[in-house]
């Protein structure tokens, strides 16, 4: 089994919680690409992280864990910037992001910061997330895009706070048909497809990413479940278990986990109906995380989500 690098951001969550009667912020470590990574290597998988992080101790304390859980660290590199902070607050188990940190310590990896060897080497390439509104990381992943010779992943993973304005989000949408174009695997939740194409059916956004090149396109949904584009099939849906939900942090990042886990293992499914089954399986180990606190922390092993769902 090869290895999967995975591109984006490290930060810190301060995450809004009550203690003793009290406000008081837990910090978490957290990112979207970070999550997928922790989450490829708990399920069994070897990831490598990429991207810029800080020259303070937050910094230091995102490398320790990384390293504790086997994620390696050969791609990343550290800037003179404290780490970003993202205050999370919530309104029922879905979280709301706001960002703290100019420039963001996650957004200053350039092209030339890359390791060749690592991204040829690999056999599935990660990218999304926020990174890809920062000009530097932007071309960054632009670049390891065209290098990468193993699968290529996308999740555009949109945080609406950090988009200013229709130019941006248009800025945006034309990013996603980019990197769409040539993956074979698109992950995207219903709050990214509602942004990014407006009253479109989830279905639709689906056909429509396949159209543009995705060879594999999945759309989460929450306690619903997921849709499925896979080859020329029509998109089906994907029901999700019943869980006893209290944080939905980090639940659409280990759906691409679990599928990139199950790439690395075993490569593309030879019919869609492998798809389904993969899919299913990702739905699993997201609700097992959405029953504990947490998004990186969260992730299980395949044996826990066996113990969890399967008795």
């Amino acid at each position: 089994m090869g290895y999967a690098v995975v591109l984006g951001e490290a930060l810190v969550d301060l995450l809004d919680t009550e203690r003793d009667g009290e406000r008081v912020y837990r910090q978490a470590i957290g990112g979207g690409p970070l999550n997928v990574a922790v989450g490829v290597a708990r399920l069994g998988g070897a990831a490598q992280f990429v991207g810029s992080l800080g020259d303070d101790v937050l910094a230091g304390r995102i490398r320790d864990f990384l390293t504790a859980l086997d994620v390696g660290l050969a791609g990343a590199v550290t800037v003179p910037a404290p780490t970003t902070l993202a205050v999370v607050t919530f309104a029922g188990p879905e979280p709301d992001f706001r960002f703290y940190g100019e420039p963001p310590s996650y957004g200053l990896l350039g092209p030339d910061d890359l390791s060749l060897p690592l991204l040829e080497g690999a056999d599935v390439l990660y990218c999304g997330s926020v990174v890809l509104l920062r000009p530097d990381t932007l071309a960054a992943a632009r670049r390891a895009w065209s290098l990468a010779t193993g699968l290529r992943v996308f999740d555009p993973n949109v945080r609406p706070r950090l988009l200013d304005g229709p130019a941006a989000l248009a800025g945006l949408r034309a990013v996603v048909a980019e990197f769409a174009a040539g993956a074979h695997l698109v992950k995207l939740s219903t709050a990214d497809a509602d942004l990014l194409y407006p009253r479109e059916p989830v279905e639709g956004v689906a056909a429509y990413l396949r159209e543009l090149g995705a060879a594999t396109v999945v759309v989460t949904m929450g306690a619903a479940g997921a849709v499925l584009a896979a080859a020329d099939a029509d998109p089906v849906r994907v029901p999700a278990p019943k869980v006893n939900a209290v944080d939905a942090t980090g639940a659409g990042d280990s759906v691409l986990a679990a599928l990139i886990a199950d790439l690395l293992l075993d490569g593309e499914p030879a019919e869609p109906a492998g798809w389904v089954d993969r899919v299913a399986f990702a739905l699993r180990v997201a609700g097992l995380v959405c029953e504990s606190p947490g998004g990186a922390t969260a992730m299980p092993t395949r044996a826990e989500v066996r113990r969890r769902f399967e008795g």
